[in-house]
Parts: structure tokens; sequence; C-alpha cells
């Protein structure tokens, strides 16, 4: 039988919109920062990725900043500042943040002072939707953006960080959203592109990809394809509840992304599921794809108020629009199997 691929959170897989546009890409010649017909050509490509990707995220009137991806947004935006957030925060975020929020059992950041806070949308490892308060110094929408309806506009942050693989564009390529007037220092500095804020020449194949990405992705929304893609999750987790009754649901009676279950069997490793689940078929991940084949406890679970026995043993199986219930009863039939060769040995 064919793989399945469960890992949507980690990366998407490449749209077909994002292909075409990239492909097209290639033979535009030019340096955008050129001033002749072929720079020129080169420049319109960037710009209208840039609009593209400005009204899949609700951005009109913010700056669009292209960047490598996610993590440098997150270093542009939070580097330098005194910001505070909480341990369920990516890698990328957490790396910059000074102090220390608490979390509750739902996984629901508490937020004391919004204009020095740095806070995620959406988990990447629960799926869990955070009610953000107004006037965030930075929003991580990463996961959410293109999952569910979102707008930069609405959240009323200063800066909001997103990545075009996450929804089916290339890797490699991010975007810093920031309000405009907002003031911001440049890293990288040289030949004054992105605004001055991100020198160096623009990735224009990449740039190209994210905006079609984009664009499809906000179609989807239109047509509410997550619905879907919610009612097959449910299923995958009523069928292993039904025959794995310790199994603990992360943040199941929260708000959740439609497409992400993550669950735990105390006792039986996460790192130990992902190889075991590789070797039948499926790909799954053990937590943030930034931070998997590092044998430790999910930080994010363990902020969650979970022992150390659940942080260690949970796993994450996230979907897309083309995910089948096929292809999650098949999972879920290897799952089980491999849970009850578990049970048995631990017997």
């Amino acid at each position: 039988m064919s793989r399945v691929y469960l890992d949507w959170n980690a990366t998407a897989p490449l749209r077909d919109e994002a292909r075409a546009a990239m492909i097209a890409a290639m033979d535009v010649v030019g340096n955008p920062s050129s001033v002749h017909g072929e720079g020129r050509a080169a420049k319109s490509l960037i710009e209208k990725a840039r609009a593209q990707v400005a009204a899949a995220f609700g951005a009109d009137g913010a700056d669009v900043i292209f960047v490598s991806s996610a993590t440098e947004a997150a270093a542009l935006a939070c580097a330098g500042r005194d910001l505070v957030g909480a341990d369920i925060e990516h890698d990328a975020v957490g790396a910059w943040i000074d102090a220390k929020l608490s979390v509750d059992a739902q996984g629901q950041v508490a937020v004391d002072d919004p204009a020095q806070t740095v806070l995620q949308l959406a988990n990447s490892e629960t799926g869990v939707i955070q009610t953000l308060p107004a006037g965030l110094a930075v929003v991580d929408a990463t996961q959410a953006f293109g999952k569910i309806p979102v707008a930069f506009n609405w959240l009323g942050c200063q800066m909001a960080l997103i990545s075009a693989h996450k929804l089916g564009g290339p890797k490699g390529i991010g975007a810093l959203v920031i309000k405009r007037g907002t003031d911001l220092t440049a890293h990288l500095k040289g030949g004054g592109q992105e605004m001055g804020r991100r020198a160096g020449t623009e990735n224009v194949i990449g740039i190209a990809g994210f905006g079609a990405a984009a664009e499809a992705a906000a179609r989807d929304l239109d047509v509410d394809v997550w619905t879907q893609t919610n009612e097959i999750r449910n299923i995958l987790e009523s069928t292993i509840a039904a025959e794995a009754k310790e199994t603990i649901f992360v943040g199941k009676s929260a708000t959740r992304l439609p497409n992400t279950a993550c669950f735990a069997v105390p006792g039986w490793k996460g790192e130990t599921q992902v190889m075991q689940m590789d070797l039948a078929g499926f790909a799954i991940s053990a937590g943030s794809a930034c931070s998997s084949g590092k044998v430790r406890a999910s930080r994010v679970l363990t902020a969650m108020g979970y022992d150390e026995g659940v942080a260690q043993s949970a796993i994450r199986v996230s979907l897309g629009p083309t995910t089948s219930e096929q292809d999650v009863t098949r999972f879920a039939q290897a799952w089980l199997k491999a849970y009850k060769r578990h049970c048995e040995r631990a017997a």
C-alpha cells in the first residue's frame, strides 16, 4: 500500500498552484533590484505575491516583508525587544522570550501586558487556538494561517509571523507582517531590499510560490474545505478512544485547529510510536518538526500541567484537505495494532 502523509503541521504538500507559479518564475531572469525590463519583470512577480499574501492574510494597509522563514521573521520581530511569552510557544519564538507566562490546562495563556507579549494563535503540537487580547506585540500565526479564517487587521497586533510551507507553498520562504508605522530595525543590512528591512536579493521563485499558495489557501477557506478535515479528525479520535480507553487526548475540549489530533498513552514513548508508524507506512510526529528527534518531554504539554510520562508519550497526527477517511482508518488500525503489542509487553 502507498504511504499516508499525516504530518501537515510540519509541512503541507506543495500545492499545484504554487508549483506552477514557481516554474514560471524560474524563466524570469532579471534581478528585482535592476531597473531594466528584466529586473522590472522580476520585481512585478514579488509585488504580485506581496498583494496575494496581504489579501489572503487580511493585511490591507500593512507591510508584508518577505524573509527566509517564520524563524527569521520571529528574530526580526523579537530580537532586541523585552518581550514575554509562554512555554507553549515555538522554539523560534521562545528563543527571544525573557519571561514566562502561565498556561492553563486547556492551553490558554494568561496575558498581563499585551504590548510586551508575543503569543501564538494556534499551537503546532496540540492545535489549541488562543483567545488573543488586542494590542499584542507579536502574534505567531504560522499554524493558523490557511487553516482557519484569520486577518491581520482583526488581530490588532503590531506584527505577525507567517510561513509558506505550512499552507502548501515552498519551504524556505516566510513573511513578517507589520502594522504600518511600527518601528523595526533591520538585522540584515546591505542593498535595502524589502523596504530597507531585510537586505539581500529576494527569493523570487519562493516568493511567487508563497503568493500562489496563499491565494489558493484563501479560496479553500471560502469553500470551507476544512470542515470535512475536522470531521475526519474526529473519526480518528473516536476510533482510537473506543479501543484504547487509557488514551489522553490533549486539548480535545478546547477550540482547536480542524486538522490536529494530539494524544498520549502514558508509558509508550512518542518517539517509539513515530518509528513504528513510519515502518507501517504513516508519517506522523512527536511534536514540532523543529524539535522532533530530540528525546525529551513535550515542553508544550508540560506547560499545560501534564506530567512527564504523558509529555514524553504524546504524538501529533495532523491532516489536510486531501486526507481521506480511509487514510485515517488505516492509520487507526495500524496504531491500535501497535498499541496492543505495547500493552502485551507492558503486562
